[in-house]
């Protein structure tokens, strides 16, 4: 799925329709196109964060029905509070939620990186009546992109390195390009930013490491984080829930 389509579909948030009700009834016609999205979840909530729209893709990965529920109520007991929490904040706060990476568990307890999207949706009142997403999996590397070579290197340099804190500087000069350039040119290649890039490979050590016994103050050093305080706010801010909440889950 492409930027343009992301920004179509984002435009519901900036709808006034008299009622939830009314807008489903324009995006219902839409549906036999959103379920062929292999790559993308996407999903509608209401004022209480409950489902009222899913498409195939998001209902069968969750292998459970979904109209009528929060996340809390459909995901695994201990990850599901921290994804109605996130909702929350769209729908309490108007927070708009755009290109977050994001670390999911589904049913299967298998991880899928991806990044989302959530809009609150207003009336035509200027009042929040609920919310619009979309979690896009996040995609191979573009190998054919003039700059992927270089920016290889630069993905190397990370996993190498990941342990310990790597600057934006250091890439520049590994990769010979300025920063805006290697700004752009991740985005195009990997679908992230080189920040989004490091956080990454140290969450995917983090899961690695939270199914063995070791200490999660030892597991923060280990991803490169000498504050353990600071691991488990990105942390949750990646996945919704504290490294322990996360460790019970995925071994439980």
């Amino acid at each position: 799925m492409d930027g343009s389509v992301l920004a179509n579909f984002g435009q519901l948030g900036s709808c006034r329709p008299p009622s939830l009700e009314a807008l489903l009834m324009g995006v219902v016609p839409l549906m036999p196109m959103l379920d062929v999205l292999p790559n993308a979840t996407i999903f509608i909530k209401d004022r209480e964060a409950r489902y009222v729209l899913a498409n195939s893709t998001l209902v069968q990965r969750c292998g459970s029905p979904l109209l009528g529920k929060t996340s809390a109520e459909v995901f695994p007991a201990k990850l599901g509070p921290g994804y109605t929490e996130q909702d929350r904040r769209v729908l309490e706060q108007g927070h708009v939620l755009e290109d977050q990476l994001e670390l999911h568990l589904y049913g299967t307890r298998e991880p899928g990186w991806c990044l989302t999207h959530k809009w609150p949706l207003y009336n035509s009142e200027d009042e929040v009546i609920g919310l619009v997403g979309i979690s896009v999996d996040l995609q191979a590397a573009r190998e054919t992109h003039p700059a992927y070579q270089r920016l290889a290197e630069v993905d190397g340099y990370i996993r190498a390195n990941f342990h310990r804190r790597v600057t934006l500087s250091e890439l520049t000069r590994l990769a010979g390009i300025s920063v805006a350039q290697l700004e752009r040119y991740c985005k195009r290649v990997f679908q992230l930013t080189p920040r989004q890039m490091i956080q990454k490979v140290r969450l995917e050590h983090a899961h690695r490491l939270l199914q063995t016994d070791m200490p999660i103050t030892e597991v923060a050093l280990q991803c490169g984080y000498t504050d353990h305080s600071a691991f488990t706010r990105q942390f949750k801010e990646l996945t919704g829930f504290t490294p322990s909440q996360y460790r019970q889950a995925a071994v439980g």
